[in-house]
């Protein structure tokens, strides 16, 4: 697939289902991730992957969440916090180590994590996978951060569902691009 192609094909799909990327595979993918801008070569973005057994623990520790930290949390938002990690066959934790650094802003470097984000779509978009980012509660949560035994200079900015597209993929509209760009002559 064409680098084109693929920027203006990538989609989130409905569902997700096996097979998942092999970590050779995944391998390029975070080396993808890896060339996102990053001032002042930082480096602030992380990854937990979590496969397998690891879905059960996150469903755990979601539901720890969800009970502990949630006022009046219904037994249904309960059983979609638990199930959440279920959607696709991987999950990983986008995360940002924040350093305190005079030209580099917190926001900055969030905004580098969330660029490798958007590297790790296409790339598994280019190999034949998809996936999806959802953030909600669990996302910018310190107590979530807690949870997952990460230290107070980590930030959760989001969660990757990834897997193979299985479905009916939803449509991609046609967007006139005249209503969002601005050209100054």
């Amino acid at each position: 697939m064409d680098a084109i192609t693929n920027l203006i094909s990538r989609n989130s799909p409905r569902e997700l289902t096996t097979p998942m990327p092999s970590k050779e595979q995944m391998n390029k993918v975070y080396q993808a991730a890896l060339r996102a801008p990053d001032h002042a070569w930082l480096r602030p973005s992380r990854f937990i992957e979590v496969t397998g057994k690891g879905l059960d623990k996150l469903s755990d520790l979601f539901l720890e969440f969800a009970t502990k930290d949630i006022e009046d949390v219904t037994p249904t938002q309960l059983e979609k916090y638990k199930s959440a990690p279920y959607r696709a066959p991987m999950v990983i934790v986008l995360v940002t180590k924040i350093s305190d650094h005079p030209k580099v802003p917190e926001i900055e470097q969030m905004l580098s994590t969330a660029a490798a984000a958007q590297s790790i779509l296409l790339a598994l978009h280019a190999q034949n996978f998809a996936g999806m980012w959802r953030t909600g509660k669990l996302a910018f949560n310190k107590k979530v951060v807690e949870y997952l035994n990460l230290s107070s200079d980590h930030q959760i900015i989001g969660y990757l569902y990834i897997g193979t597209p299985t479905g009916t993929m939803k449509a991609i509209p046609e967007l006139d691009i005249e209503k969002f760009v601005t050209r100054w002559d």
